[in-house]
């Protein structure tokens, strides 16, 4: 065990009432609803000038706000104590890996985190144990990736970092080496992405297929309530990507601006239930190799986001793109999703929304004197 980790499961033994800690950025409207539905009293981290969402919109959500000139500052000795003296347990999100970085989260940030601190990191696509390796691994069926821009031969999506942005990519389609450079000189003048970002772009086959993303919950407290569950089907809208599709074809081609796939929402969607079995197939595998490479494993929510497509024997076949292992930030899951349902039958209890099953398992931990065996 790390010595974090260590120093986290010993400072959450001396935890009477749980906090819910949360980071004020992308998912957290969902974690506050979630936190104060099942009792919990709640701290809310947040940004100047970032923060009105929170404090002036929602203020109901927080019990406590502590407000920052920068979300790095939440490594600070006199937050964290903070925090900890509040009795808090982050749930963690995708901004707060952008934001604070995997190196503080992993050394410095002594505030037990609900789930696997380690997994964080292996979200980036570049890192050597990140989550195109532990697919592998798994034996997830992922697109197929060409190494340089000069072998590719068909339609190809080019995964890039924005430039001015740590948590989007500006996607880019090309279905020659002369037309990936064509474009990528084009973003690069227009200053959308750089040099350095696109060095670590991933070049991938374009799977032609409906898109899925697949989201699930992974327990800690295995024994009591069961190994993970599957909470719904969502998909993206980006912009400005939804503007061009929304245009007829000829129109589309009348426009010379570079798309971006920037996440603005959600919506859920269903899947054929004689196919569901395989996204759940697929995350089983991602559960038993994340157990292996990231001990203990997930823990908490993470997405699968990929497409069931054609194989070339013409069967149908889930493709991963990208996996989120972490809360999704993905509000649409919880009201759309017939699973809530399902889970409330299998669970007992009412449950609404994913992070219900986050709260469930907390509350279940404190019952049962088991908080170190849910965080990290």
């Amino acid at each position: 065990m790390s010595k974090i980790s260590e120093k986290a499961r010993n400072i959450v033994k001396d935890y009477e009432n749980v906090t819910i800690g949360i980071f004020g950025s992308h998912s957290a409207k969902e974690t506050g609803i979630a936190a104060k539905a099942w009792g919990f009293k709640t701290a809310a981290v947040v940004q100047k000038g970032r923060d009105r969402l929170y404090t002036k919109y929602n203020p109901h959500l927080y019990d406590t706000v502590i407000e920052l000139d920068s979300f790095r500052d939440l490594l600070n000795k006199e937050i964290q104590d903070r925090l900890i003296e509040l009795n808090s347990i982050l749930i963690p999100n995708r901004s707060f890996a952008v934001y604070v970085g995997y190196d503080g989260i992993e050394n410095e940030f002594k505030v037990p985190i609900y789930g696997n601190r380690f997994m964080l990191r292996a979200e980036e696509r570049s890192y050597e144990k990140g989550q195109y390796y532990l697919m592998k691994k798994a034996g997830i069926r992922v697109p197929e990736e060409f190494s340089s821009p000069d072998e590719i031969d068909r339609l190809v999506v080019v995964k890039v970092q924005q430039a001015m942005n740590p948590i989007e990519r500006a996607f880019f389609y090309a279905s020659s080496p002369e037309d990936y450079y064509e474009q990528a000189e084009k973003l690069l003048k227009e200053g959308v992405i750089n040099e350095e970002g696109l060095k670590k772009a991933r070049i991938e086959e374009y799977v032609l297929g409906a898109r899925f993303n697949a989201n699930f919950h992974c327990y800690a407290l295995k024994d009591v309530l069961g190994d993970f569950d599957f909470v719904g089907f969502s998909d993206r809208r980006q912009v400005n990507l939804q503007g061009f599709l929304n245009l007829p074809a000829k129109d589309q081609l009348k426009i010379d601006v570079a798309v971006k796939n920037e996440e603005i929402g959600h919506y859920g969607i269903t899947m054929r239930e004689s196919k569901q079995d395989l996204a759940y197939d697929s995350a089983e595998k991602f559960v038993r190799v994340c157990e292996k490479e990231y001990p203990p494993g997930m823990i908490g929510m993470f997405g699968l986001q990929g497409a069931i497509a054609y194989s070339p024997e013409e069967k149908l076949e889930y493709v991963v793109f990208d996996v989120s292992p972490r809360v999704p930030g993905d509000p649409a899951i919880g009201p759309t999703s017939p699973e809530m349902r399902n889970l409330s039958i299998k669970h007992g209890v009412s449950i609404e929304d994913p992070l219900d099953l986050t709260m469930m398992e907390i509350k279940k931990a404190v019952e049962q004197k088991r908080l170190g065996e849910i965080v990290t």
